[in-house]
């Protein structure tokens, strides 16, 4: 087994998973925001993609975040005539971020972190271990 390479995969993971709680921290912060003016585009959800790459020192293959795009869903509108982004039908658009899908994507997203954490906790527990070893 190689420990580096172990590492260098599970780092990436992390790496990728970090990028990937940001965005969708972004897409929360901005769950309830509106428009600049009447007419204007709100804030739109991104989605985080990932790219596998080959890392040819190590021989092994790994993870980064790829390229964030937008999602082209449909904004949600609220009616509130009111407010200062609202058309002449009184309608206010709002982003196309769910709270609750954004939630279940952070979970899973930290789930995915813990694991890649705890292969270099055991990795580096298992280099330990095996460097006592040699030294008895």
């Amino acid at each position: 087994m190689d420990f580096l390479k172990t590492i260098a995969v599970a780092a990436s993971g992390l790496k990728a998973q970090s990028g990937r709680m940001r965005v969708i921290a972004e897409n929360i912060a901005n769950a309830d925001s509106t428009a600049a003016a009447p007419g204007a585009d709100p804030y739109r959800r991104r989605i985080p993609t990932f790219v596998e790459k080959l890392d040819r020192e190590l021989g092994v293959r790994t993870v980064t975040l790829g390229r964030v795009r937008e999602d082209q869903s449909e904004f949600r509108t609220r009616f509130d005539p009111g407010h200062p982004a609202a058309d002449a039908d009184g309608q206010v658009k709002l982003p196309n971020v769910s709270s609750l899908v954004e939630s279940m994507d952070m979970r899973e997203a930290q789930r995915s972190y813990e694991a890649n954490l705890n292969l270099v906790n055991a990795t580096r527990r298992m280099l330990s271990r095996t460097i006592e070893i040699l030294r008895a």
